[in-house]
């Protein structure tokens, strides 16, 4: 017991730069008092003392702002930061070195009992600020989720979701190939990652160009062959405010 504290005070540290000493995230972090009390409910659950487990669960809600399931799995060094309004539901799986902000909502879309209805979080995932994952899959190893995020459905290891349906932002080359370890990332922010809606608009506005500057090359062709055709001043395509909105 005292080792799993041990460790969870450490990851803390890891992760929080606001951490100060052991003894401060010990006394004043909700995130870890929430754990601590989940592991007791959670015990209580599987013995088979389920009203002990709820009652234990809910006077945890109360004095953290972070409501966990008494049936919920939750893995080693998990980190819930900040807290407030923090929901894991009762099938809910979090994996080792996990680090959830406040507001995450890890719900279920079924109301039948006895089914997988809440997600499944692989190692070392961030669930930003606001997000909402909802459903029976799995976010992968080393996954993010954005800030106000609703996702819908999996999210391969190491990828980013983002947006309202979450949309997947898949990595230039997984951790292992680029021969470095995943560092983490606080909030789940992704360094130089663009929505993939984004992307594409902007793939769209460049061959928008490319098509108008061919255009452009064949009525000048044309031209110089004797054959005028009017280019009226609506006819001009410019690219560059667009790629500005875009930026």
């Amino acid at each position: 017991m005292f080792s799993r504290l041990k460790e969870d005070i450490d990851a803390i540290m890891q992760r929080d730069p606001a951490a100060r000493s052991r003894f401060e995230v010990l006394t004043c972090y909700p995130g870890l008092h929430a754990v601590v009390l989940h592991r007791l409910a959670h015990g209580c659950w599987n013995g088979g003392w389920r009203w002990l487990g709820r009652w234990i669960s809910h006077w945890s809600r109360f004095l953290t702002g972070i409501e966990i399931h008494p049936g919920a799995r939750v893995g080693r060094r998990v980190f819930i930061d900040h807290g407030m309004g923090v929901v894991i539901g009762e099938t809910a799986e979090i994996g080792d070195d996990c680090t959830i902000y406040q507001g995450v909502t890890l719900g279920g879309t079924s109301l039948y009992k006895g089914q997988k209805r809440h997600p499944t979080l692989g190692a070392g995932v961030v669930v930003s600020a606001g997000a909402k994952v909802l459903g029976g899959f799995t976010i992968g190893d080393g996954a993010r989720v954005g800030s106000n995020a609703v996702v819908l459905k999996p999210v391969p290891p190491g990828a980013t979701a983002v947006g309202v349906p979450a949309r997947i932002i898949l990595p230039d080359a997984p951790a292992a190939q680029q021969g470095a370890r995943q560092e983490f990332s606080a909030y789940g922010i992704t360094p130089n990652a663009d929505d993939p809606v984004s992307l594409a608009l902007k793939s769209l506005i460049d061959n928008a160009a490319q098509q108008h500057e061919r255009i452009e090359a064949v009525l000048a062709a044309l031209d110089r062959l004797g054959e005028h055709l009017e280019n009226t001043p609506n006819d001009r395509f410019d690219a560059s405010e667009l790629r500005r909105l875009m930026k």
